[in-house]
C-alpha cells in the first residue's frame, strides 16, 4: 500500500491472484483508513472485478465463481463460438464480459476509521482469468 495526498488520502494495493476466484483483501484496506468519510476503490484492469461479498462461508465464493463460469463459459465452449477476441486464450473475452457485468469500483462509508460493512461482508477482487495475475487497486478517502 502507498499513501499520498493532503486532505484526500490516496491508496494503492497490489493483489496477487492464482487463477479464477475471489480474493479477499479487506484487512489490507482496513489497515489504511483512519478517518471518517467515504472510501472509493477502483480496480485498474478489464478482466477482473471488485465485490463486497460474504466472508464467513467459503462456499459462497466457490458458488459465485461456478455460477459466472456457467453463465459466461470459456470461448472454446460450443455456445461461445461467436467470440473473436481470444488472443490470450479461451478465458480472455469471457473475463472481459464478466468484468462488464460486475462492478470495477466500490464506495464504502468509514466512521472513525471503521468500515461500515455488515458482519459477514468483505472486500474482494473477483479474478476472471484462469492464470495468475498481479492486480492493482487504487483507493481514495474523502
Amino acid at each position: 500500500m502507498i499513501a499520498r495526498g493532503g486532505d484526500t488520502r490516496e491508496m494503492d494495493w497490489q493483489i496477487k491472484t492464482s487463477g479464477a476466484g475471489l480474493y479477499e483483501f479487506t484487512r489490507d484496506v482496513a489497515a489504511s483508513v483512519a478517518a471518517t468519510g467515504v472510501l472509493t476503490l477502483f480496480v485498474k484492469h478489464t478482466s477482473c472485478s471488485l465485490l463486497i461479498q460474504e466472508n464467513a462461508d467459503p462456499e459462497v465464493q466457490t458458488d459465485l465463481t461456478a455460477f459466472f463460469d456457467r453463465f459466461v463459459p470459456p470461448a472454446d465452449h460450443p455456445g461461445m463460438s461467436y467470440l473473436s477476441h481470444t488472443y490470450e486464450g479461451p478465458d480472455d473475452m469471457p473475463a472481459h464480459i464478466k468484468a462488464a457485468m460486475l462492478p470495477t469500483s466500490l464506495q464504502i462509508p468509514v466512521i472513525s476509521g471503521e468500515f461500515q460493512l455488515g458482519n459477514w461482508q468483505g472486500i474482494y477482487i473477483f479474478e476472471h482469468r484462469t492464470v495468475p495475475h498481479l492486480r492493482r487497486v487504487v483507493g481514495m478517502m474523502r
